[in-house]
């Protein structure tokens, strides 16, 4: 099988390098990340300046642009190969429940699956070292065939495992959960009259409901969602037009 692997930390980050070694075992595996850090990036596209690709060594090259640049130009034959399969990370912290709004490593895959390619984003729920992503990478070799089972058109995979040497207790089909940010903002006054912002000590509050990715996360256990790629509002009948002038 040809798999791109991409992420939102950089082509140079220790996940996607232990990820794209343990899938290159049984498949052909080429690596186009961004050239530094795009975390938080969510689906932003380069649309006015050109996407540079760089080889960095045999199978990997580094991209100027975003991580849905990546799935972008691999899908249309901007590599050697265009891939049959598409997966982002492991990314280096979690993309739980509303994470999947902001996360470029998300983006990636959700980019690819609109462009018809089965895609799946991986994720490490951790916040410092040590970062323990063989185990995920092991899940994701061994159970490929069956994740991708599960995959259909207009939908994406997200993966996310809890930071254990020793595995999980055990693996749940999940659905994202609500996550509320408590964000801080310090700002700083500058003698030219422009005032910088910087986002600092904030913290997020995740609703651990039955049956969430949160809820998995904190039994321990690995989750595994899959999810809808198109923003639908199911309660439009419920609102009455004549409210409008």
């Amino acid at each position: 099988m040809k798999i791109l692997i991409t992420n939102d930390d950089g082509y140079q980050s220790a996940g996607l390098k232990v990820l794209a070694a343990a899938l290159g075992r049984a498949h052909e595996v080429i690596v186009l990340a961004p050239e530094s850090d795009r975390s938080g990036t969510s689906h932003s596209m380069s649309l006015n300046e050109p996407i540079r690709i760089r080889k960095v060594s045999d199978g990997v090259y580094a991209c100027s642009g975003t991580p849905a640049d990546c799935a972008i130009v691999a899908g249309l034959g901007a590599l050697p190969w265009k891939p049959e399969v598409v997966i982002s990370g492991v990314n280096r912290g979690a993309n739980l429940g509303t994470d999947i709004i902001y996360s470029g490593t998300v983006a990636a895959a959700r980019q690819a699956s609109l462009m018809g390619k089965p895609s799946i984003a991986v994720s490490l729920v951790a916040e410092g070292d040590p970062y323990h992503y063989e185990p995920v990478c092991e899940f994701v070799v061994k159970n490929l065939d069956s994740l991708l089972s599960m995959w259909h058109p207009d939908t994406l995979l997200n993966i996310n495992a809890p930071n254990s040497a020793s595995g999980w207790s055990g693996i749940e089909v999940t659905y994202p959960a609500r996550r509320v940010y408590h964000d801080r903002l310090e700002t700083f006054d500058a003698p030219d009259g422009t005032k910088y912002c910087f986002f600092s000590d904030g913290w997020v509050e995740s609703v651990p409901a039955e049956g969430s990715d949160c809820a998995a996360i904190k039994a321990g256990k690995l989750s595994v969602s899959l999810v809808f790629l198109h923003p639908v509002e199911h309660q439009n009948d419920r609102i009455d037009t004549s409210i409008f002038r």
